[in-house]
């Protein structure tokens, strides 16, 4: 994640990660600039900042030219100097509140700590909650019913969500987050609005993987029904035996199950 306000390496090892992609729109709507000096400006290296110029470049995101030296030039080639395409300016202004969001729950970050930090997204979420819980409520006791009443509400707030059954209980999966860029950096409020969904569906739920680290869907698992009620999407493979059907090893069976993109493994 963060340490001391910069992104560290270690937290940035997936191509296109939100939060550092966000920061380098910032920096270079200020004006065009290097790998080095946006390496400098992150706390990451050149050739980690590369990785996010290159996959915005296809993208179409930033363009790239060879940088004017004056004077007796040096060894080498030139460094490219980045600029943003009219296509990313045109989502600036997403980016300039993203920007403005992140840089308060810094703020509060510093001032608060982290646990000021968690009361700040559960207050935020809590909005989301109240929107939500009159369209739950009528949908009975089931959880899955309330999954799928869930699901409805929060497409209507713009997450895209859908709700589906697998062999193991139910599942929720959001195709969109709207505060995906500043959750890279705080996952409180992905946190937050896990534990929303857990009493809004009124069981314990598991937050298998979210946009803002890097997932294609954030998806929630519910536990709880029978599968033998659920002809959910489900391969049983045995660890060390042939496709043929083997024996597997006493005592060890992992369940696969393949869902909307999610793959769990669960070890018997």
């Amino acid at each position: 994640m963060k340490k001391g306000g910069v992104i560290t390496e270690a937290s940035d090892r997936r191509v296109g990660h939100p939060a550092t992609r966000g920061r380098v729109i910032e920096l270079l709507a200020q004006g065009p600039a290097t790998a080095a000096a946006l390496g400098e400006e992150l706390g990451l290296s050149p050739a980690g900042v590369r990785r996010h110029l290159d996959a915005m470049y296809a993208e179409g995101l930033v363009s790239a030219r060879e940088q004017v030296i004056r004077g007796p030039r040096g060894r080498g080639r030139p460094a490219k100097v980045f600029s943003l395409t009219d296509a990313a300016r045109d989502g600036l202004g997403r980016h300039a509140y993203d920007g403005l969001a992140a840089a308060a729950l810094r703020w509060i970050a510093e001032r608060g700590g982290e646990r000021e930090v968690a009361a700040f997204a559960a207050a935020q979420i809590s909005v989301l909650e109240q929107r939500c819980e009159a369209a739950v409520r009528d949908s009975g006791d089931d959880p899955l019913a309330r999954a799928e009443a869930l699901a409805e509400a929060l497409t209507a707030q713009g997450y895209a969500a859908s709700a589906s059954t697998i062999a193991t209980g139910g599942q929720l999966c959001q195709h969109h987050c709207p505060v995906a860029h500043v959750a890279a950096e705080f996952p409180q409020l992905c946190e937050a609005e896990t534990e929303v969904i857990g009493r809004l569906v009124g069981t314990h739920v598991q937050r298998l993987a979210t946009i803002a680290h890097g997932d294609g869907v954030c998806t929630t698992h519910i536990p709880g029904f029978a599968r033998d009620q659920i002809p959910g999407p489900t391969k049983v493979f045995r660890p060390g035996a042939p496709p043929g059907g083997a024996p597997a090893p006493a005592g060890r069976t992992e369940l696969v199950q393949i869902h909307d993109g999610v793959t769990m493994r669960t070890d018997s």
